[in-house]
């Protein structure tokens, strides 16, 4: 995956876009009303993205990169049991969405990549990315027997990140209404139990 670079100003841009789509639906995404919202006129927008679309792929490239460094740590930690790594990957996400709801709003915003190839590509290399990394901790767990073998690894893994984004829009639909940390780790554990020798 080729590392995308970004600026401090396209940073403050793209964090402006996920605050905005947050706060009013991605209908109220303009390149108009995010220059209000920074105080830029449009033109010195523009000179930073040619387009919304280029905004949004840059909010999820730059996800995609922290989630894939911080997981590769989580992952490559050779004291972590696989149990563990599983709980620390997903309490480095909860944490990550508890700290920017606004993330979740552009993620689970599956409007804004229906007819658009290049975020859709972002949001599959993101499920694609998780589904790896998972897949590879639960092959490992299988391994050291720490994990069932009568199921097989790929179903494991949709099932834990099936299971992990049913908690994460459900605590979106709830306008936040509950704990994601808690109720996420529950979930999780519960999870760990049933795939557990």
């Amino acid at each position: 995956m080729t590392l995308a670079v970004f600026t401090a100003r396209q940073i403050e841009i793209m964090e402006a876009s996920s605050k905005r789509i947050h706060q009013f639906g991605i209908q109220e995404l303009t390149i108009k009303n995010l220059a209000a919202d920074l105080n830029l006129s449009e033109a010195a927008l523009y000179r930073h993205f040619k387009s919304k679309n280029e905004i949004l792929s840059g909010v999820l490239s730059y996800f995609i990169q922290e989630m894939n460094a911080q997981v590769s740590l989580i992952k490559n930690d050779t004291n972590l049991t696989p149990p563990i790594a599983l709980k620390k990957i997903f309490d480095y996400l909860f944490n990550s969405f508890v700290k920017n709801p606004a993330l979740v709003s552009v993620i689970f915003s599956e409007g804004i990549f229906q007819y658009n190839p290049d975020l859709t590509e972002k949001i599959k290399a993101m499920l694609g990315l998780m589904h790896s990394n998972i897949s590879s901790i639960v092959l490992e767990g299988q391994a050291n027997k720490t994990f069932i073998s009568t199921v097989g690894v790929n179903s494991i893994a949709i099932m834990v990140m099936g299971s992990m984004r049913m908690v994460v829009l459900k605590w979106k639909l709830s306008n936040h209404q509950f704990n994601l940390k808690k109720e996420g780790k529950k979930i999780l554990e519960d999870l760990l139990i049933m795939i557990t020798k």
